[in-house]
C-alpha cells in the first residue's frame, strides 16, 4: 500500500474517533486533523488552510447572517406563531409541519437556505410550545437533507449529475426525474421523527431560564388591545385627561394609529377616533374600562398585541444615578414617558414599593423603576447619565418594519444561486446587503457567525483533498468494483449507495459524486445495470449524510441544537439505513 494512503488513513480513522469521543473539541480535531496532514507531505500548507476559503465555508458564515437578519425583523417569530396556531402544542404534530414544511421548501432551494430559514422560527417554537428545541432541531435539519433529493436542482449532487451524463454521452435527467424517489425518502425521515423520535433522538438537557422581570416583580397581567371609535367619549381627549391609572388600574402601553406605533405615549397626547390602544392590567378593570369607554376589544391576534407579544419588548429595572439631572424632579415634570419613550409600571424606594399612581413622587438617587419598553430603547440606558439600567435585556429589538426587505434579500440572494451564480457568492452578496440595508449592523453579522462550526468545515475539507490526492478515495472504489463482479444487481446497487454514503461524510457530497459517478456508470454497464440508474443512485446517496454532523446543515445546526458528534450517531444510523433502502430499491425498480 502506498505511504501516503496509510498516512491519510491513519489521520481520518484518529480524526473519526476523536469526533464521536467527545474528548477534543470538534473544531480544535479538525484543525489538528488539517496540520496532521500537512506535516505529514499529505497536502501542500495552502492545501491544509484552503478551507477557510472554500464555497462551503464562506456560504455557511453566510447563511448564518442572512438568518440573523431574518431573526431581527420578526419574520421567524411570525412564521413560529402561524405553525403553532396550526400544530397546537403537539410534539409529534409539530415535528411533522416543521420537517415537512422545511423538506419541501428545500426542493427548490439550497437546502441550507431552507435550514437556516427555519432555524429562528424552530426555536421559537420550542420555546412557545414548551418542546426542548434540541428535539425539533435536527429533524428538521435532517428533513432539510432529505429535500435536497426531490427534484433534480435541490441540491450540488444532483445538479453536478446531469453534467457527468451529457459529458459521458448519456441523456440527462428531467426537473423531476428524481420525485418519485426524493419524496418517499422525505415522507419516511418526517414520519421516522413523528412517531419515533422520542425513541431515538438525543435527550439534551435544556439549561433552565432564570426569572424574567416581570416574573420577579409579579407583572402577570397580559397585554389587551381595544379600538377607539368615534363614539366614545374618551376621543378627543389627552391621556392625561382619561385618567386609565388611577380610575381603572391601567398602564397604557401604547397606541397605534395607522401604521404608526407609539410606544409609552405622552400625558399630552390626544386619543383620536380609529386608534388601537394596548393597556397592562386586570382583566375585570380592563373590561370595566371597556364598558365605560365604549372601546372595542381587538383581541391577541391583533396587529398591535402581536408586535408587543414578540420578543422586541419587555420589562427592564432602572435605578435612578447619583447627581442625576432628574434627581429632585417628579415624572411628572420630566416629562418622563415623552423624555424615555418608556411606560413606568411599578417604582421602588427603600423596602417601599407603588404600583399606584407615582407620577408626582420626586426623585431621589437610588429609586427603582420597573418598566415596559422596546429592547432597543432599553438598550440605550447603558450609558445614560440619569438612569441605569440595572438588568440585561431579556431579548433583542426587532426591526419587524425591515421584514419585507430581509426576506427580499434572502430569496435573491437564493436566486442568484439558482442562476449559477456560485452560492459562496450569491450569499455573501446577501449577507453584505443585509448589513448596508441596517437590518443588521456589523457588529452583529461577527456576532452571528458560529465560528467553532466555522472552524469544524475549514478543518475537515482537506481531509478530502488527501483523500483524493492520495489516491486513497479511488483505492476504495476499485476493490469495491472488483468485490462485487456477478452480485445480484440489486447488492451491486446497494452497495454503491452504501460507498457513496461513506465518501459524503468524509468529503463534500458534490466531490463524492464527482468521483464516483464515472466509476459507478462503468462498473455498472459492464454487470447489465443501467449506468444512469447507477449515476442517480449515487447522486442521491450522496445525501445520505446523517451519521457525522460534516454536512453543511447538520453542521449549521449542531451549536443551537446543543449537540455533540455522537448525538448523531442513533438517529442518523436508524435514518441512514431507511435511506439506503428506499434509495437503492426505488431506483432499482423506476430507473
Amino acid at each position: 500500500m502506498d505511504t501516503d494512503i496509510l498516512l491519510v488513513g491513519i489521520v481520518l480513522a484518529a480524526t473519526i474517533v476523536l469526533l464521536v469521543s467527545n474528548r477534543l473539541r470538534i473544531d480544535l480535531v479538525a484543525i489538528l486533523a488539517a496540520l496532521s496532514l500537512a506535516w505529514l507531505g499529505t497536502i501542500t500548507a495552502v492545501e491544509a488552510i484552503s478551507g477557510f476559503a472554500s464555497n462551503a465555508v464562506v456560504a455557511m458564515a453566510s447563511v448564518m447572517v442572512l438568518a440573523y437578519g431574518i431573526e431581527r425583523t420578526g419574520i421567524a417569530s411570525r412564521l413560529a406563531r402561524a405553525i403553532v396556531q396550526y400544530a397546537g402544542t403537539n410534539e409529534r404534530r409539530i415535528t411533522a409541519t416543521i420537517s415537512g414544511t422545511v423538506g419541501l421548501l428545500s426542493a427548490m432551494i439550497q437546502n441550507i437556505g431552507a435550514a437556516a430559514l427555519f432555524l429562528p422560527a424552530t426555536r421559537r417554537i420550542g420555546k412557545q410550545a414548551g418542546i426542548p428545541v434540541s428535539r425539533l432541531i435536527m429533524p428538521m435539519g435532517f428533513c432539510a437533507i432529505l429535500g435536497g433529493t426531490v427534484t433534480m436542482i435541490a441540491s450540488g449532487p444532483l445538479i453536478v449529475v446531469n453534467d457527468l451524463l451529457v459529458q459521458a454521452g448519456e441523456k440527462p435527467f428531467s426537473l423531476f426525474a428524481v420525485t418519485p424517489v426524493g419524496i418517499p425518502l422525505l415522507l419516511a425521515g418526517v414520519f421516522l421523527f413523528a412517531f419515533f423520535g422520542d425513541r431515538i433522538l438525543p435527550r439534551k438537557e435544556t439549561e433552565e431560564a432564570g426569572p424574567t422581570v416581570a416574573e420577579i416583580w409579579g407583572i402577570e397581567n397580559a397585554v389587551r388591545t381595544c379600538v377607539l371609535p368615534a363614539s366614545s367619549p374618551l376621543a378627543g381627549k389627552t391621556r392625561d385627561e382619561t385618567s386609565f391609572k388611577a380610575l381603572y388600574g391601567l398602564h397604557l402601553l401604547a397606541m397605534r394609529d395607522g401604521g404608526e406605533m407609539t410606544i409609552a405615549p405622552s400625558r399630552y397626547t390626544r386619543l383620536e377616533a380609529g386608534q388601537e390602544l394596548a393597556f397592562l392590567g386586570p382583566e375585570e378593570d380592563f373590561n370595566r374600562f371597556i364598558r365605560d369607554s365604549g372601546c372595542i376589544p381587538t383581541g391577541r391576534e391583533s396587529a398591535l398585541a402581536r408586535i408587543l407579544d414578540s420578543e422586541g419588548y419587555g420589562f427592564a429595572e432602572l435605578i435612578v444615578r447619583p447627581r442625576a439631572s432628574i434627581a429632585g424632579k417628579t415624572l411628572r415634570e420630566v416629562r418622563f414617558r415623552q423624555r424615555f419613550s418608556i411606560e413606568p409600571i411599578i417604582f421602588l424606594r427603600g423596602e417601599s414599593e407603588s404600583r399606584a399612581d407615582f407620577s408626582d413622587l420626586p426623585l431621589v438617587a437610588g429609586d427603582t423603576i420597573v418598566a415596559f419598553g422596546s429592547w432597543d430603547t432599553f438598550a440605550l440606558f447603558s450609558g445614560h447619565p440619569d438612569l441605569l439600567l440595572l438588568t440585561s435585556p431579556e431579548g433583542e429589538g426587532v426591526r419587524d418594519r425591515m421584514g419585507l426587505a430581509a426576506v427580499l434579500i434572502f430569496a435573491g440572494s437564493l436566486a442568484l444561486a439558482f442562476t449559477g451564480v456560485p452560492i459562496s457568492l450569491a450569499l455573501l452578496t446577501g449577507a453584505a446587503l443585509m448589513v448596508l440595508a441596517g437590518i443588521v449592523t456589523a457588529d452583529e453579522a461577527y456576532r452571528a457567525v458560529d465560528w467553532r462550526t466555522i472552524i469544524l468545515i475549514a478543518g475537515l475539507i482537506p481531509i478530502g483533498i488527501a483523500m483524493e490526492k492520495s489516491g486513497m478515495a479511488a483505492l476504495i472504489a476499485g476493490f469495491l468494483a472488483e468485490t462485487l463482479a456477478g452480485a445480484h444487481p440489486i447488492f451491486i446497487l446497494a452497495a454503491f449507495a452504501v460507498l457513496a454514503t461513506g465518501l459524503s461524510l468524509v468529503i463534500s457530497n458534490v466531490a463524492a459524486t464527482v468521483l464516483l459517478v464515472p466509476l459507478v456508470m462503468l462498473t455498472g454497464a459492464g454487470m447489465g445495470i443501467d449506468p444512469r440508474a447507477a449515476a442517480l443512485l449515487v447522486a442521491v446517496s450522496a445525501q445520505n449524510s446523517f451519521i457525522l454532523p460534516t454536512h453543511q446543515v447538520n453542521a449549521l445546526l449542531m451549536g443551537p441544537g446543543g449537540y455533540s458528534p455522537r448525538d448523531y450517531a442513533k438517529p442518523g444510523g436508524v435514518l441512514t439505513v431507511i435511506f439506503i433502502v428506499i434509495a437503492t430499491t426505488l431506483i432499482y425498480l423506476l430507473v
